[in-house]
């Protein structure tokens, strides 16, 4: 077990000589091949260098990851994509008006030293628009590849005591930063030769603001048993609490009805700040977690990931969720759900 070094970031103000010496350490470890958990935008990442295989290696080893999932590489610059992937006119567009951003692009490598791509002829890449993340990059003047911290098939982390938890122990050094801004992994776009885009994984870049550019409908993840992925976070399993997770499909009375008739001591409820009124004479019956109100889906995305993995705290035998409404960022909400539910889904 590794003696993880754990330092608090002040993230307001990183160019401070304070923040920045400690950035600078975490920087050192990055070049020459040590694993870093920092902060960004979307969740936590663990980072290494991107040029140096055995220091990748040691990220799916950390995660419990398969080898054949590939890992995003982060840069500093949005120009800095163009270092290491060949980048169609149309890819061109999307980095000028979206990024530095919670958006990846699938491109093909100009190069072979990007191991972390698994030896794919592509990279998913991307720039953070955490402050904290680019400078990170900046001063280890390599690109990081950082999948989010969460141990394999298990939630991501957007705080981090829920960090230290599942990774203390198994990295250098973790960068305890404020609690990630939109709390859901990027949104990971690929290209065709029409100068159409795919939409590998929703997030908070959403089809419909994407949608000047033509989106190739149809597009079906990649299962376990098909080849390969080109992208991350679409072949496997992924976001899982303990306690198995069902979602409920229907009204706000059916669902109400459903749990006073199915719970249980030890029964969990992700809901919505709506549905809180209903259950003040059974809140020592069932334990109630709301990621927000169900007309405002930033709240629920940045909420998601913090209360599937405080429902492990809780010890609970089994979960219902709310169904989330896809509209919007919800279809990225609504995505982290099924697949953490494995497909569950009960009709009311």
């Amino acid at each position: 077990m590794l003696l993880t070094e754990i330092i608090k970031i002040d993230e307001k103000n990183i160019e401070n000589p304070g923040e920045l010496a400690k950035l600078r350490k975490a920087a050192a470890l990055i070049k020459n091949g040590g694993l870093v958990v920092f902060p960004t935008e979307t969740v936590y990442g663990l980072g290494a260098n991107a040029f140096d295989e055995s220091a990748v290696k040691k990220i799916y080893e950390a995660k419990g990851r398969p080898s054949d999932n590939p890992l995003i590489v982060h840069v500093a610059e949005p120009e800095d994509i163009y270092k290491y992937a060949e980048v169609p006119e149309i890819a061109g567009k999307i980095i000028k008006k979206f990024l530095p951003a919670p958006l990846t692009l699938v491109l093909k490598k100009t190069g072979s030293e990007l191991n972390a791509a698994c030896k794919l002829d592509t990279v998913a890449i991307r720039c953070p628009k955490n402050k904290t993340a680019r400078k990170l990059i900046e001063l280890a003047g390599v690109p990081i590849a950082a999948p989010s911290t969460n141990l394999s098939g298990k939630p991501s982390h957007t705080n981090a005591e829920h960090v230290i938890k599942d990774l203390n122990g198994r990295v250098a050094l973790i960068i305890c930063g404020e609690n990630c801004e939109i709390g859901l992994e990027s949104t990971v776009i690929s290209f065709n030769a029409d100068n159409s885009i795919n939409i590998l994984r929703s997030g908070y870049i959403t089809r419909e603001m994407l949608s000047e550019f033509k989106i190739r409908e149809n597009i079906r993840e990649i299962s376990e048993s098909s080849e390969s992925p080109r992208s991350p976070g679409i072949k496997y399993t992924h976001y899982s609490p303990d306690a198995p997770l069902y979602i409920l499909s229907g009204n706000d009375e059916k669902i109400v009805d459903f749990l006073n008739k199915n719970k249980t001591k030890k029964t969990g409820f992700l809901c919505f700040d709506e549905f809180l009124k209903y259950f003040d004479a059974h809140e020592n019956i069932i334990s109630i977690i709301s990621i927000g109100s169900k007309y405002n889906l930033k709240e629920q995305a940045k909420n998601l990931f913090d209360a599937l993995n405080k429902f492990n705290e809780l010890d609970v035998d089994i979960i219902y969720s709310v169904e989330p409404e896809r509209v919007d960022i919800g279809e990225a909400i609504y995505n982290r759900l099924i697949k953490a539910a494995g497909g569950k889904i009960i009709e009311l």
